[in-house]
């Protein structure tokens, strides 16, 4: 078993209840990794036996770029995607950050992750 992790893809979103998170947007991090038998591409050298983090970085941009009120329905169309996009045997864990979030108290960010 092998495991790839794409770690801090930063983006710049709109995503929150608040109808000023809408207008304003926000800093957001995207953390996914992904785990299964990668045996193949460790033997052939070749990025079409593997994940290729270039494509799950764009996957996670273009989620990132539709709107929604929470990071848990992000995270789910993130983790669907990139499903849809490597058929198979792998284990997914997508872990969505929101810096500074809108709320009472000095918060630095608050995350949810999400597994499938």
């Amino acid at each position: 078993m092998g495991l790839i992790e794409v770690n801090g893809i930063r983006v710049y979103a709109y995503h929150g209840c608040l109808a000023e998170e809408g207008r304003i947007g926000g800093h957001f991090r995207v953390d996914v990794s992904v785990e299964g038998n990668l045996a193949v591409a460790e033997e052939s050298d070749k990025l079409a036996d593997t994940i290729d983090y270039g494509r799950v970085t764009g996957i996670v941009r273009k989620e990132m770029a539709v709107r929604a009120n929470l990071i848990e329905h992000v995270a789910r169309r993130i983790l669907n995607a990139l499903k849809a996009e490597w058929d198979g045997d792998h284990r997914w864990r997508i872990r969505v950050v929101k810096e500074h979030p809108p709320v009472a108290g000095a918060v630095d960010h608050v995350v949810y992750t999400l597994e499938g």
